[in-house]
Formats: C-alpha cells, sequence, structure tokens
C-alpha cells in the first residue's frame, strides 16, 4: 500500500528510538481514507512484531499512538499519528512503506 495522506517526519532519541510522525488534515467525509492507512500501518506492525508492542522503556519493540485535534470551525479533521520503534523496527517500517528519513 502506498501512503497518500500520512506523510511522515523521523526522529531518533540518543537510546536509539526512532519516531515516525504524520499530521493528516481534511474534510470530514475523507477522514476514513486518513484511518484506513493508519490501520494498514498498525496492521502492518502487528503482523511483522506481532506481540511487541508496548512501552519502548520496558523493552517493547514498538508502540504508537494516535491524537485528534478538533478544529473549532467543525470543517476538518485532523489526526496525529505517532509511531516508534527500535532501529530494526523503523528500518523495516521504512522498507515496507517506502518512507525516507
Amino acid at each position: 500500500m502506498t501512503l497518500r495522506w500520512l506523510d511522515f517526519d523521523f526522529s531518533e532519541d540518543t537510546e536509539g528510538i526512532g519516531t515516525f510522525d504524520a499530521m493528516a488534515s481534511t474534510a470530514p467525509g475523507r477522514m476514513s481514507e486518513v484511518e484506513a492507512e493508519i490501520a494498514e500501518v498498525i496492521a502492518w506492525a502487528d503482523a511483522t512484531f506481532p506481540h511487541q508492542r508496548g512501552a519502548l522503556d520496558e523493552g517493547a519493540t514498538w508502540d504508537c499512538d494516535v491524537q485528534e485535534l478538533h478544529e473549532a470551525d467543525g470543517l476538518r479533521r485532523t489526526l496525529v499519528f505517532s509511531v516508534s520503534g527500535t532501529t530494526v523496527f523503523c528500518d523495516a517500517l521504512r522498507a515496507r512503506f517506502a518512507l525516507g528519513d
């Protein structure tokens, strides 16, 4: 699957944990497309690194978070999606979804 809505920025901490952050803002009628991309990334991570999701500082391989920002005008919905993981996880995520640094 090529990601159309999620455009990730990458950062890495001093412990070697990488984080991919994406924000997508769209009309409410298009939000299901964004949600489908987020679900695809999470499904891939679950399938590729099964039973390895959790707190990274406690030894897990990956974790993610989705937040919704509420727009005052109600004309747009914005989702912020972050997925973090070990170097092995980040390399695999990059390869699967053709992500750059």
